[in-house]
């Protein structure tokens, strides 16, 4: 992985909050890289602390324990995804395919480009405890709340077909998260991105049963 360059000292260090924000990145990246490899059953404080080239008293200034860690980590990737998803769907016409292959592309390259983020994301997080499995929850209903407020402004400016269901959004997202963490752990499809008709015609066969 590569490092953040290092931080100046002396008069040219940059502020107190600076520093802290610079330390806290770098042992967020040192965690996925962490989790990724060894599995967050067998990460350890000390591992991300020496991938992060820090001392394991600066990770504990930053994060209780490993389990505060990876909660920060799903939380700011999660934070990233959306981003990355907003940008591409405002970026294209309002029509629901346009809308929807844009969305679907941005998921599934804002992942590619980041599989350590992405093993967090969707797979380790899964065996991290309780916390770690009501944030999962929490950002599956967020993802569908978003898809299916879309429906919803697409519906009333354009006439696109509703959802019969709000489920129908669950099962957009929830199928997707499941596609794309069977590839990371299985490596089947071999591409990531080549998921990405099924994803979309999973979404657009959803749409024209409702017609």
């Amino acid at each position: 992985m590569n490092r953040p360059p290092s931080i100046p000292r002396g008069r040219h260090a940059p502020p107190l909050e600076v520093r802290l924000e610079v330390q806290r990145e770098r042992l967020l990246n040192a965690a996925a890289a962490v989790f990724a490899e060894q599995g967050y059953a067998k990460a350890t404080a000390e591992a991300i602390s020496r991938e992060a080239g820090m001392s394991k008293a600066t990770f504990y200034e930053h994060f209780t324990n490993k389990e505060d860690a990876i909660l920060a980590l799903f939380d700011e990737s999660a934070e990233q995804l959306v981003r990355r998803m907003a940008q591409a769907t405002g970026q294209v016409a309002a029509a629901p395919e346009a809308q929807i292959r844009a969305g679907g592309r941005a998921f599934l390259q804002a992942l590619a480009e980041d599989p350590q983020r992405a093993q967090t994301l969707l797979v380790e997080i899964i065996g991290a405890g309780p916390r770690a499995v009501e944030r999962r929850d929490a950002m599956l209903e967020r993802f569908a709340s978003l898809v299916e407020a879309e429906n919803a402004a697409a519906h009333h400016k354009h006439g696109t077909p509703r959802f019969r269901s709000p489920h129908d959004a669950f099962a957009i997202v929830g199928a997707t998260v499941e596609l794309c963490s069977r590839q990371l752990r299985l490596g089947e499809p071999e591409d990531l991105m080549e998921l990405e008709p099924v994803i979309e015609r999973l979404a657009l066969g959803l749409l024209e049963t409702s017609r």
